[in-house]
């Protein structure tokens, strides 16, 4: 774990064991209610890096690095994978009300009040105003 006086960086392998991981990630956040909707964004987020990013191959990793400003939470969350595609980043709902899948970034959205991509569209950033 590297460190510095405002943000920390966390490796996790690439699994879907991520209960006590999203914990650990939630440290610095005090209120339950705030901490809930961000533990369920956070999880999307680190599922999809697990599944999508490293195609859960598990010798990659997940890269995460937790920001603390006076005004907000910040996540980054990078995987070792290709990136997603621009056109895949979007923040909707499947038209198919049975699809497997497709509400992962609906949801990230959902839990932030910032969501970016970085341009190769492997490492998200996920910010929340305190």
């Amino acid at each position: 774990m590297e460190s510095s006086k405002n943000w920390v960086v966390f490796i996790h392998p690439s699994t879907l064991k991520l209960a006590s991981f999203v914990e650990t990630l939630l440290e610095p956040v005090i209120c339950k209610e705030t901490a809930k909707k961000i533990e369920l964004g956070l999880h999307e987020a680190l599922v999809n890096a697990v599944v999508h990013g490293n195609l859960s191959n598990p010798n990659k990793v997940v890269r995460v690095r937790r920001i603390l400003t006076p005004n907000w939470f910040i996540w980054q969350i990078q995987d070792e994978g290709m990136g997603i595609v621009k056109n895949k980043r979007k923040s909707s709902l499947p038209l198919d009300i049975d699809a497997n899948s497709g509400r992962g970034i609906y949801l990230i959205h959902k839990c932030f009040d910032d969501v970016r991509w970085s341009s190769k569209g492997n490492r998200l950033q996920l910010s929340l105003k305190k």
